[in-house]
């Protein structure tokens, strides 16, 4: 005879009832009259593979930090045509419940390169204009940041961008904006979502082709870039900054930045070597081994182009042309350096050139995230900037900058998060590596006239600041099961975390979840903040829109070797 344990026998029961909850799903989709023959087809493939099953239809994928991404394919918790419908059908009904005239005013969609982006963005043009909401789209691919400024500059209810970021070739991805241009907060992605969930017949949802809506969708001309450009170069503290003795390498990672990037740093007089290999939109990836420029993968062939030509700085861009990454020629070796630090020197020659220039305003913010690092905080107290911090995810930095404007008490002049994204001028309300690109070249002509490197500005910051290591470590769990793990990792540090880390006393515990958070200003959200008494600190955070926990380290030592230490002593305590 066998026994079981109430407990054991409870989860067992429950997983069989979610089992036959995933497999009805599973069938609504492959019996539906709706479902076109290649997804079909793709359902028919996993029939009888009941782990395959449950992955794809374990839940409906979600909004996190940066919109939707998922893996590309069949099921309600992947990328596909019937969930962005149905995701959009939401928008559309989100939207005319704010009584904006979202009908006449419109969206604007944008898409990158990736495989899908251009079917996707006609999905959702198609569904808005069955809604009778104008939809606007781009003839081809273009830059997240462009997106965020077209939505303010046609005065648009709001925006979409099919992307998936730096995320892996499988990926694609799904991003809402509003009519400032910034990114949904929560309390609107809240209400999206319980629309959402109202929904009775997702797979049934109407999308017009381009031929049935005729002019309820349009295709937006050049005056569009033309007037994104003029705002860019704009940004200029010192245009007339000798340009010819600085040399560039650039790469777009195969996405967006392309056009924009050259064209602006063109116009501006640099001298611009792109990779060639890497310029082409390719939904593959298929010349680099990583499109993210936090990984140095993705300098492989613009460190070799550099090293051809003796380049000052290599740069790239990930591939919806949001975040910027930076190597720079130091000591005969080139150098990558961190968003924090490429944010740290940002601040320093922005706020001296304006401060020289008489152009700082008094009432000047700058506005980071919870997991960025102190350093740009130091940066910001020399200069007599207030510092706001958000929530990870630079839609909370663009909701900070509408509400300093809308109530006059603050005046933007930066904001910036750790993972190699910042907005230098609020004309867009999302991460501009437009921008960014710009402003670091001029920032390297300026400080080379002087005799100094990047490099060299980031030491004496050090020296003047003290010394940060910041450092990240990304744990994978992946599918449903990982999810839950992950969920564990988080209340174990919650409920027990490590009292003192190498003679250090940890001397305070930030629960985002907490009410005191809250009173704050903060929204709720899954993240912990462990402070030392030295001055460094740990973050824990499950990604918004990845299967991973980050855990995000900021040391402040007295040097490099002290702080090394410190950050070992840290991760034993915390990851293991």
């Amino acid at each position: 005879m066998l026994y079981y344990n109430s407990k054991d026998f409870e989860e067992f029961m429950e997983r069989g009832r979610e089992l036959k909850k995933h497999l009805a799903a599973y069938e609504e989709w492959k019996n539906s009259p709706y479902i076109d023959g290649q997804t079909r087809a793709e359902l028919a493939a996993i029939e009888g593979d009941e782990s395959e099953i449950y992955e794809r239809f374990s839940k409906a994928i979600e909004f996190g930090t940066g919109g939707m991404r998922g893996v590309i394919g069949a099921g309600t918790d992947r990328i596909n045509a019937y969930v962005i419908r149905k995701a959009t059908l939401g928008y559309a009904q989100y939207l005319k419940q704010q009584g904006i005239g979202a009908e006449e005013r419109g969206v604007i969609i944008a898409h990158d390169n990736r495989h899908m982006s251009r079917e996707l963005c006609l999905e959702t043009a198609g569904v808005l204009a069955a809604e009778g909401i104008r939809a606007y789209i781009f003839d081809t691919l273009r830059t997240t940041p462009e997106l965020s400024f077209a939505v303010r500059h046609c005065h648009a209810a709001g925006g979409v961008v099919i992307t998936a970021s730096h995320n892996p070739p499988e990926y694609n991805g799904y991003k809402l904006y509003d009519e400032r241009g910034c990114q949904l907060v929560p309390r609107h992605t809240d209400v999206l979502i319980d629309i959402i969930k109202q929904i009775k017949d997702p797979l049934s949802i109407k999308a017009l082709t381009p031929e049935e809506a005729g002019d309820m969708i349009t295709v937006l001309g050049a005056d569009i870039d033309e007037a994104y450009y003029k705002a860019v170069m704009g940004i200029q503290l010192h245009p007339d900054v000798n340009k010819n003795d600085l040399s560039v390498v650039y790469s777009p990672q195969h996405g967006t930045g392309n056009i924009p990037v050259r064209e602006v740093l063109s116009r501006c007089g640099y001298r611009v070597t792109p990779v060639e290999e890497q310029c082409f939109p390719d939904p593959d990836f298929i010349n680099t081994k990583n499109p993210n420029p936090e990984s140095k993968e993705a300098f492989e062939l613009a460190l070799q182009y550099a090293k051809r030509i003796d380049a000052d700085i290599a740069i790239t861009t990930d591939p919806d042309c949001d975040r910027l990454g930076v190597a720079v020629r130091n000591n005969g070796a080139y150098t990558l350096l961190t968003g924090n630090q490429t944010g740290a020197i940002l601040l320093e020659y922005i706020f001296s050139s304006r401060k020289a220039a008489g152009t700082l305003p008094a009432d000047a913010v700058m506005c980071n995230t919870i997991v960025t690092s102190t350093l740009g905080d130091r940066v910001c107290e020399k200069y007599g900037v207030k510092v706001e911090k958000t929530l990870t995810g630079f839609k909370f930095i663009g909701d900070k900058i509408h509400t300093h404007e809308t109530a006059g008490d603050a005046t933007y002049v930066f904001g910036y998060e750790e993972s190699y994204g910042c907005l230098i001028a609020d004309f867009a309300r999302d991460k501009d590596a437009v921008q960014a690109s710009l402003m670091l070249c001029e920032a390297a002509a300026y400080y080379k006239a002087q005799g100094k490197t990047l490099c060299d500005v980031l030491t004496e910051l050090y020296a003047e600041h003290g010394y940060f290591l910041d450092a990240q470590t990304n744990v994978m769990h992946k599918g449903a099961a990982g999810a839950a793990k992950i969920a564990a990792l988080l209340e174990n540090a919650r409920n027990d975390p490590p009292r003192e880390v190498n003679g250090v006393a940890l001397v305070k515990t930030e629960d985002y979840l907490s009410e005191q958070m809250q009173k704050e200003g903060f929204t709720p959200s899954n993240v912990l903040r462990f402070l030392f008494a030295d001055g460094s600190w740990v973050a824990i955070r499950p990604s918004g829109t990845e299967p991973k926990c980050k855990y995000y380290y900021c040391v402040a030592a007295p040097d490099c070797e002290s702080a090394k230490t410190m950050h070992a002593a840290l991760r034993e305590a915390f990851e293991h």
